[in-house]
């Protein structure tokens, strides 16, 4: 945490990157169990890095999995379970992943096209919900700025739940991302990285720098 601003590194790939990432502060650390992503890790390979991983919350960040392989994910180790879906998926799907879980466990991230409404019947289901920019090609990690005032509309529509904001953030971006949506939670990927997969420690740090000034300046 930084200031009070919380932050999840996602797309980790390598233990020297994890190991980074917890010396800036990160909160979470995330790691892409989706086979389309360029920045996916196997289940070995996770389990593999586990015993000498900081002491963080460990996040698996999937698109719409089977039971069997979110029961995998759970038998690995993680902490929480990002999952990414389409808005017009049954919800007798993610009742299904919030009860393998538990809602506090679960990070729910819909992809919805701008101004679409969160279904209403989802919302029970989780305790966390992450808003990635909407493509419709695919499920996040398109690296572009998303829709910050939706993003501070449904944070403040649902004061209970936890919101975090992901999407084409960067050092140059953060404090105005924070200004605009009001976040007070991110998630950072392609913005601090030397190629897809791969951190660059000096964006790392020049982010969780820009976070601080945000919040100082806040104060």
């Amino acid at each position: 945490m930084v200031g009070a601003i919380r932050f999840k590194v996602c797309g980790l790939t390598s233990l020297v990157d994890a190991d980074f990432a917890d010396h800036c502060g990160a909160d979470y650390l995330g790691f892409i169990l989706h086979p389309g992503s360029p920045r996916k890790i196997t289940l070995d390979q996770f389990k593999s890095m586990l015993p000498r991983l900081a002491d963080r919350k460990k996040v698996a960040v999937s698109v719409e999995p089977a039971p069997a392989a979110l029961a995998a994910m759970v038998d690995a180790g993680f902490d929480r379970f990002q999952i990414h879906f389409r808005e017009d998926l049954p919800v007798s799907r993610i009742e299904e992943w919030s009860r393998a879980v538990g809602a506090d466990r679960l990070w729910l991230a819909p992809r919805l096209s701008s101004g679409k409404v969160l279904p209403a019947p989802i919302l029970p289901l989780a305790d966390t919900f992450l808003l990635d920019t909407f493509q419709p090609e695919g499920f996040g990690g398109s690296g572009r700025p998303g829709d910050w005032k939706s993003f501070a509309s449904l944070q403040e529509s649902h004061p209970a739940k936890t919101w975090v904001l992901a999407g084409g953030l960067g050092p140059e971006n953060i404090g105005s991302a924070l200004a605009e949506s009001g976040a007070r939670f991110v998630d950072v990927n392609s913005g601090v990285e030397a190629a897809p997969g791969v951190k660059d420690h000096a964006k790392l740090e020049a982010f969780v720098l820009a976070i601080r000034r945000a919040a100082e300046a806040k104060d």
